[in-house]
């Protein structure tokens, strides 16, 4: 089965009780660590060994983490950080900025049929980016991860069409609370949050052509 690169496809510009705990680092000292299960939208290096890595979570919202070594042959990390995944995270949070230090990932669903078909991996890449287009960072996002992680579990299952897409667009308008019925849900957004997925246009010329 093919399976599709995304890197072309996105441009670099989990509802899990957060149960905190202590992890000892080799200074002594005792740093809060958090888990949350996400789902990952988006990676990018950080250095020629590490990357920055993305995510979607129910309650801690748009967050990203720095997966030290994950490029490294014998990381940890080494086949767990695909788009789409589905993953139980922990992490240590920054103490002064918005990169936090990622420990550990459990991955629960890897999705791998949004990746054996170029229009699912496509309709994937313009659901995330509407997403990141309308929710804030670090801020809970409950309808909204729910919306995505449903959006994708279904792309991962049948094929991209036309009416799943226009679904989650008004999905996305009604959680946002900027639904009218008089309008098109893709123009509300565009004119609320003052973007467009560049994806968007290709997804529709290629859907429109599969009739």
């Amino acid at each position: 089965m093919m399976t599709w690169k995304v890197s072309r496809i996105f441009e670099i510009p989990g509802a899990c009780k957060i149960e905190p705990k202590l992890l000892q680092s080799n200074h002594r000292h005792l740093h809060l660590v958090e888990k949350t299960m996400a789902t990952l939208i988006r990676t990018s290096p950080m250095t020629e060994t590490s990357l920055i890595v993305h995510w979607c979570s129910d309650e801690k919202g748009l967050i990203k983490t720095a997966a030290k070594g994950a490029l490294r042959p014998a990381s940890p990390f080494a086949g767990k950080l695909d788009l789409f995944f589905e993953a139980e995270l922990v992490y240590v949070p920054s103490r002064g900025g918005d990169l936090h230090t990622l420990k550990e990932v459990n991955v629960l669903q890897p999705r791998a049929g949004i990746r054996a078909a170029y229009l699912n991996t496509l309709a994937a890449a313009c659901f995330v980016r509407w997403v990141e287009l309308v929710a804030e960072r670090e801020t809970p996002i409950p309808e909204i991860a729910d919306l995505l992680r449903r959006g994708l579990d279904f792309l991962d299952r049948k094929p991209a069409d036309l009416r799943a897409l226009f679904h989650f667009e008004r999905q996305l308008a009604e959680r946002t609370g900027i639904h009218d019925p008089e309008s098109a849900p893709a123009e509300r957004l565009v004119a609320t949050f003052g973007g467009c997925p560049r994806q968007r246009d290709e997804l529709l010329r290629l859907l429109a052509s599969e009739g």
